[in-house]
């Protein structure tokens, strides 16, 4: 079974994701921060995660994706976002997808489903 981290401040969204995400039959994590986040990426292992760019405490979407790709080079993350204009920014070509943000999540769980088709050994 491939594992999700899901990263978002919004407690409804990490909820929905959660419970969606499993539905389609992934085991997820959910971490509320950036600081979660990384405890997380250094205790368990990750087949994909998702990440939202603009988070409450810490460093943004953008710089965490930075800083994963780091410390996991391989991990692929997509992004996503309430706010299309940060596709652009060239800081988030480094990930593996970008998605706006939306109540019917089958273009996120599309996407996730062919990166990690992609990522299959």
């Amino acid at each position: 079974m491939k594992t999700i981290l899901v990263v978002d401040d919004e407690a409804n969204i990490r909820r929905l994701y959660g419970e969606e995400l499993t539905d389609a039959g992934y085991r997820v994590v959910c971490a509320a921060s950036w600081e979660e986040a990384r405890r997380a990426l250094e205790s368990d292992r990750f087949d994909l995660v998702t990440l939202d760019i603009r988070m409450g405490e810490g460093p943004d979407g953008i710089e965490a994706l930075r800083l994963i790709k780091e410390s996991h080079p391989a991990l692929p993350v997509v992004l996503v976002t309430a706010y299309g204009e940060y596709q652009a920014d060239f800081g988030s070509w480094a990930a593996e997808g970008y998605v706006v943000k939306s109540s019917d999540l089958t273009e996120l769980k599309e996407h996730i489903g062919l990166v990690l088709s992609r990522s299959a050994p």
